[in-house]
């Protein structure tokens, strides 16, 4: 899997086509629960439970994605 994966997640959750992998989240419209649907897929997906910190620290798929890579086995 990849940052798309989440870029493909982020459009799920925020309804729009509108995203790319360094798109802000939360300048998309994206607000606390939504990201905690974010949060919900990514571990489902990809079987890694990250913290909200995380998701403040770089609200983008690709930052994401790095935090993923950073704590897989």
């Amino acid at each position: 899997m990849s940052a798309d994966h989440i870029v493909q997640i982020f459009r799920r959750v925020l309804e729009t086509p509108d995203v790319h992998a360094r798109s802000d989240f939360f300048e998309l419209g994206g607000d606390s629960l939504l990201a905690t649907r974010v949060l919900s897929a990514i571990a489902r997906d990809f079987g890694i439970e990250l913290p909200y910190d995380d998701f403040l620290e770089d609200p983008s798929a690709e930052g994401l994605f790095a935090k993923v890579t950073a704590v897989a086995p």
